[in-house]
């Protein structure tokens, strides 16, 4: 089981790092995983282990997540490769589950997830996969507002049930995705409040499919 209180000592020695001189405490971590004191005081008395905000500042940081999580030296990683995954995370792209967002590019980080990790998230299959942040409340309950999911291109066929990333005109959406008999394409959001969108064939490439996200961990 992982303890978030090892995970906030290995925090601080990185963080201490930028800090020559100074002692670092409990609110420096809070600071940098951009998390209020208090929430985050309430999260260690829980062990409730902040998975998104420390993916992403390991993301930034250049630290590897297994080292953070399981002790493992990047050394042992390049010779044990079958037990980690290498996932392209956009941190920058949004993928909306309300309004319009970002286009993939090509700036993203590397991020190296433990096999046990990634299997919990996304389960058994392609784990050639790419992470991207959800913005907006339209997919709730399914999908938070700024959870991470992740992503299989090789996935593209909305004829099976699932939620997936689609390219429009306006944007990245995240949405359930049913084509009608008229040949229109329906996007559906889970959250009852937001009706469905529909589009033409042509305005509507689908990226991929949402294989797994970051709440089931």
């Amino acid at each position: 089981m992982l303890i978030l209180n090892e995970i906030i000592e290995k925090l601080k020695d990185v963080i201490s790092e930028t800090m020559p001189g100074k002692k670092v405490f409990d609110k420096d971590v809070a600071q940098v995983l951009n998390i209020p004191q208090s929430t985050f005081a309430t999260m260690k008395k829980r062990n409730s282990i902040p998975y998104e905000e420390i993916l992403e500042f390991c993301a930034l940081r250049k630290i590897s997540v297994n080292w953070l999580f399981f002790d493992q030296a990047v050394d042992m990683l390049k010779e044990e490769t079958e037990k980690f995954f290498h996932v392209r995370y956009f941190s920058d792209i949004r993928a909306s589950a309300g309004g319009g967002a970002e286009v993939f590019d090509e700036n993203y980080e590397t991020i190296t997830i433990d096999e046990k990790v990634m299997r919990n998230m996304v389960g058994f299959g392609n784990t050639d996969l790419e992470a991207i942040h959800v913005d907006g409340e339209s997919m709730e309950p399914t999908l938070q507002d700024g959870s991470i999911v992740f992503v299989d291109r090789a996935q593209n066929n909305i004829n099976k049930d699932g939620i997936f990333i689609a390219s429009t005109t306006a944007g990245l959406f995240i949405k359930r995705i049913r084509q009608r008999a008229d040949g229109m394409v329906e996007l559906i959001s889970d959250n009852k409040n937001y009706s469905p969108e529909v589009l033409a064939p042509d305005e509507v490439s689908i990226v991929g499919k949402v294989v797994g996200n970051i709440e089931s961990l």
